[in-house]
């Protein structure tokens, strides 16, 4: 019995002087000397322990045990060159998790500008709350993640430090002597729990009038007149205005935008590398 693997490369030499019936064809069709050849199908027919070509000056003939491994030949090269190529036909996938604070209406072009770097490569979106999306990253869930920055990781590359205003409708009033309203994302969100700091540091009251389940939801709400939202002013929805001034709302900090990335391939870290350039450009312009 055969206990050792055959070696596909003196299979190949051998299906070549099969069909081509010459060494030296065979030998310019695998881009080898004709010597590498000879010494191939020398060593595939010692493993095989027979002969399967019969040499003679004027031309080359198979012997019966090489007539009857032809075909079987033919089909493990077949095999092989198959599963090559369905392993090449196959998109490397790139999973990216960004905080639905940094996506904003930016999104569609950061992810085209990933596509024309190398458009081979599967890219995967998953949008979310930063410390969800940390904690997936954190399970190895995610190949990358873009967040806002969180006091407890020390870990991650800052991409920029992006600044966030008071947004409402532009005939918002507040009614005298009400809590403010504010419209927020849903707990966990780093945005909700900054402007819950600042308003309570400076004493506003406040209530939530509005939790949407993303940055669009809570969008929308504002330009319905629901109350006020801490936004960054590229995710400002149409229509709306800064009223922190107006109203004696408190500053509110810089937040940074912090990729974190576990990419070791170098096509996925070009590609990542143009996503958080692309970040930067948009935030701080």
């Amino acid at each position: 019995m055969i206990q050792r693997p055959l070696d596909l490369d003196a299979v190949q030499a051998f299906v070549h002087i099969a069909e081509l019936g010459s060494f030296t064809r065979a030998a310019e069709a695998m881009g080898a000397t004709q010597a590498a050849v000879s010494l191939k199908l020398q060593r595939l027919e010692e493993r095989l322990g027979c002969r399967l070509v019969e040499r003679t000056p004027r031309h080359v003939e198979l012997s019966s045990q090489g007539l009857s491994f032809l075909e079987n030949a033919r089909e493990l090269l077949e095999v092989h060159n198959r599963a090559l190529a369905g392993f090449a036909q196959r998109r490397q996938r790139l999973v990216i998790g960004i905080s639905d604070h940094v996506a904003g209406p930016d999104l569609p072009s950061l992810i085209a500008r990933m596509n024309a770097q190398n458009p081979q490569l599967l890219i995967e979106i998953r949008i979310g709350s930063s410390g969800d999306l940390l904690q997936r990253f954190d399970r190895r869930e995610l190949d990358a993640v873009i967040v806002r920055f969180h006091a407890d990781r020390s870990d991650g590359e800052t991409l920029a430090d992006e600044t966030f205003g008071w947004f409402a409708a532009p005939t918002w009033e507040p009614r005298a002597g009400e809590p403010l309203p504010l419209v927020t994302l849903a707990e966990p969100c780093g945005v909700r729990a900054m402007a819950g700091q600042a308003l309570d540091a400076a004493g506003v009251p406040w209530t939530e009038a509005f939790v949407g389940g993303g940055v669009a939801a809570a969008a929308a709400a504002v330009v319905a007149g629901l109350g006020v939202a801490a936004l960054a002013p590229r995710m400002l929805p149409m229509g709306a205005v800064d009223v922190g001034a107006r109203l004696g709302l408190p500053d509110l900090p810089r937040l940074p935008v912090v990729l974190h990335s576990r990419v070791s391939d170098s096509r996925q870290r070009d590609a990542l590398a143009t996503l958080a350039a692309a970040f930067r450009s948009v935030v701080r312009r």
